[in-house]
């Protein structure tokens, strides 16, 4: 399938050939929901942690005798039910973390690029020049882009290592969130209004996410 590539003035510059298995696929909406899951659930820490009532401070004799006081039996003041006791049943530091096998993932992504295209919201640049990693400039530079509507809040950019300066002057953009064509996350580009992305990058996509014979 063809796709449009525009500068940064958002200006037609050409057409550009994509392979339909990665841009042109119907969406999987199972594969995009179990990816982002996925991510969410890696993200997780895992610290919490209460104690129990083997490790909270307290004697562990009887109170009282269990008969003949007209009091309710008890076996120690550090039982759950008592004031200060421990907790039952409490959360404990674990590992939330688990392996998503790799074509449901490539999957998920192909899905949120074919989708991200077919309601028009992937912007493919032919480049963006910037002579310095300066927050000021690269603003300046995309300003064409906000005023014609091609971009507003809220976008993934997906940069190589090669745009070491876009990637820097970006970064503590609220609005933008930076990828690395190498290193996707589903959950950022599908919530995304806008995926921008430079041809270059696009290209490596392309090639990582194709189905291989």
């Amino acid at each position: 399938m063809k796709a449009t590539v525009i500068d940064i003035k958002g200006n037609k510059v050409k057409d550009i050939e994509l392979d339909d298995e990665v841009f042109a696929l119907k969406p999987n909406k199972s594969s995009i929901y179990e990816a982002i899951k996925n991510e969410l659930a890696n993200r997780r820490q895992g610290t919490s942690s209460v104690k129990t009532k083997a490790e909270v401070a307290g004697s562990g004799t009887k109170p009282w005798k269990q008969k003949g006081t007209g009091r309710a039996r008890v076996g120690t003041k550090r039982n759950p039910v008592w004031t200060g006791g421990g907790v039952a049943f409490g959360p404990k530091p674990r590992d939330f973390s688990y392996k998503l096998p790799k074509k449901i993932k490539k999957l998920a992504y192909r899905s949120i690029f074919s989708q991200k295209l077919l309601d028009s919201n992937l912007v493919i640049l032919d480049k963006i020049p910037l002579e310095n990693a300066k927050t000021k400039e690269f603003l300046t530079a995309i300003n064409p882009l906000i005023e014609k509507k091609i971009i507003s809040d809220r976008i993934s950019l997906i940069l190589n290592e090669k745009e070491n300066n876009v990637y820097i002057a970006s970064k503590n953009i609220p609005w933008v969130k930076n990828l690395n064509c190498d290193r996707l996350n589903a959950h950022d580009l599908y919530y995304s209004e806008k995926v921008v992305v430079t041809e270059e990058s696009l290209m490596r996509i392309n090639d990582n996410l194709k189905i291989k014979d």
